[in-house]
């Protein structure tokens, strides 16, 4: 098949951006043409896709918005390709991945947080009414033959908001990579990267990891590291935010040196082989590509109900799962057992057991069948 692949940007730093370059090197290897359109690229093309721009206004991110949602279905039309699978905000398209949710459902949760000052902000917003607006237009019937969500819960939120028939919406969970994120490398890592941020070997650790810290959960992390159950344990934090030096501050007045931030890391598998639990408490997260990450890795992990990745939990790694974000006592409840359970040899291999029904060789398979489906209808 002749595939189109659209995204605002070609890039291997945000969730969405990643999933992207995935699916184009998946779909390329099970022998399609595979064409991206997008407006800017951060990193080069994979080898063997065609890359095309779509152009855009080039000031103010409400005109950038507009520019491509009008622009790409129009200039996509003109290669002739047999599907068009879109991973952002466009006005029409065969296929339209989910990655997210709705923009509406999100603003709606974000503004119960927030309080009234929030919501009156994301109505007078240019950007959040755009955006609004053209995922109104996007889930028109006639503006697409399927939706793909990436879990139950981001289907249920599009139905939910936008009366969109059941049929007409795949669940199609992310995959991971199994090698790359492996309980192997225990063995020669855990000691290096402890060792590398001042961490000793013996103290309990666990790992947050993640950008934008408020909606992942951090916030709610700080909060309780101070509890009786986690005196001796580490936090490690991968990622980057806007306010990192507030964060930093906090963290340090809360709990000294157990508390330790990184920044962005290229090779995360290895701090995920330093740790004994991961800790995804998120006010929102349509999936959560961490969880599987943490699975394969072999390690249990804390993750909110908010999460979509929550529900691929079975069995001994449903203790994990937090139900009530504002009840303090539950979140360091489950930390604690989690921590005195991970060195069971039989947790690990029941969250890497789990971890291996994830590949991403499945999720391009799976693709593929419902790329040909719509390609036939």
């Amino acid at each position: 098949m002749k595939i189109a692949l659209a995204h605002k940007r070609l890039d291997l730093k945000g969730g969405t951006e990643r999933d992207f370059y995935r699916t184009a090197e998946g779909l390329r290897d099970l022998g399609h043409e595979v064409h991206l359109f997008c407006s800017e690229y951060g990193v080069k093309p994979p080898p063997d896709t065609v890359a095309h721009r779509i152009p855009v206004l080039p000031v103010g991110r409400t005109a950038r918005l507009w520019s491509f949602a009008l622009s790409a279905p129009a200039i996509i039309r003109k290669y002739r390709c047999d599907v068009a699978v879109s991973f952002g905000r466009m006005l029409e398209a065969d296929i339209v991945r989910s990655g997210g949710g709705s923009h509406r459902g999100f603003l709606e949760r974000l503004g119960g947080q927030g309080g009234l000052g929030r919501r009156l902000w994301q109505r007078l917003s240019p950007y959040h009414q755009s955006v609004l607006a053209i995922e109104r237009c996007q889930f028109q019937p006639a503006r697409y033959k399927r939706i793909i969500a990436v879990s139950a819960e981001v289907r249920r939120d599009l139905m939910g908001h936008y009366a969109i028939p059941p049929e007409r919406i795949a669940v199609l969970y992310n995959g991971v990579d199994q090698r790359r994120f492996h309980p192997s490398r225990r063995e020669n890592f855990r000691s290096k990267i402890r060792e590398r941020w001042q961490i000793p070997e013996k103290s309990p650790l666990v790992l947050f990891v993640g950008s934008g810290f408020r909606r992942k959960g951090l916030d709610l992390l700080l909060s309780v590291w101070s509890a009786t159950g986690l005196s001796d344990a580490y936090l490690l934090v991968l990622g980057d935010d806007a306010r990192m030096s507030w964060y930093k501050t906090r963290a340090r007045a809360l709990a000294g040196d157990r508390i330790v931030f990184t920044g962005r890391q290229d090779d995360v598998e290895n701090y995920y082989a330093a740790a004994d639990v991961v800790a995804l408490p998120s006010l929102q997260e349509a999936f959560g590509n961490v969880v599987l990450e943490s699975l394969a890795a072999g390690l249990p992990i804390l993750v909110s109900r908010q999460a979509g990745a929550a529900e691929l939990l079975t069995g001994a790694l449903v203790e994990g799962i937090v139900d009530r974000l504002d009840d303090r006592e539950e979140l360091v409840g489950k930390l604690v057992k989690l921590l005195d359970r991970c060195a069971d040899p039989s947790l690990a291999a029941e969250a890497r057991a789990l971890g291996e029904e994830f590949s991403w060789e499945r999720h391009f398979h799976e693709l593929e069948a419902l790329l040909l489906q719509v390609r036939n209808i």
